[in-house]
């Protein structure tokens, strides 16, 4: 049977890009939801979910406060991957919630440096994203970055360094690529520590005051 007209298949090419797995799923008609991510990326599924929830607050954009939800999911995920889940699992209303307006506005920035990621990815220690423990580590990460993000203060700009953190963690898991995770938590450790650093002399500021 030939394909519909109108309609761009979604199942993954041996050895294609990742940005083009991406680009041809969200062009696709099939609904972008978190549920069918398991289906279409298989094991990468958890590292795209913390991509795809995660570039909303790692961009300066109005948000309306949604970034707390895929922040709380993200926080699930990682849990998820601590625990060495193969499968992705959510509550219902999460599974089936389409992408949101702001991360549609995001993706054509974040594919753009997705495809420069790929020019400079060299699988730099592959093996060690096949290991449960070093997962489990990740899942820690992503879990500390997510938090991390939802506790900065509001309007500050601050939340936007553990949120690529995040990303940078996920594209790692992707490309399976140790250079580009160092540069995620090298960003993520950096933009919890200077909000933590920055709400502890708020907190003493005010304490002083009283």
């Amino acid at each position: 049977m030939g394909r519909r007209p109108g309609r761009t298949l979604s199942r993954p090419v041996v050895d294609e890009p990742f940005s083009a797995q991406l680009e041809r799923w969200l062009e696709s008609d099939e609904p972008k939801t978190l549920g069918r991510l398991g289906d279409v990326f298989k094991e990468k599924a958890f590292a795209v979910a913390v991509l795809l929830l995660m570039i909303t607050p790692a961009l300066p954009l109005p948000t309306g406060g949604i970034t707390h939800v895929f922040e709380a999911v993200t926080v699930l995920l990682g849990a998820e991957m601590v625990v060495g889940a193969k499968t992705i699992w959510l509550p219902s209303r999460w599974r089936e919630r389409e992408l949101g307006r702001t991360a549609r506005k995001a993706l054509p920035v974040v594919m753009r440096r997705i495809r420069s990621l790929e020019r400079m990815s060299r699988r730099r220690g592959a093996h060690l994203f096949e290991q449960a423990w070093f997962l489990r580590i990740l899942g820690v990460l992503l879990i500390a970055f997510a938090i991390g993000s939802a506790v900065a203060p509001p309007f500050s700009g601050l939340d936007t360094f553990p949120a690529i953190g995040a990303v940078g963690v996920a594209l790692a898991i992707i490309l399976e690529d140790v250079f580009i995770l160092a540069i995620g938590v090298a960003i993520g450790v950096g933009g919890v520590v200077l909000i933590f650093t920055l709400g502890a002399a708020v907190y003493r500021l005010i304490k002083g005051l009283v």
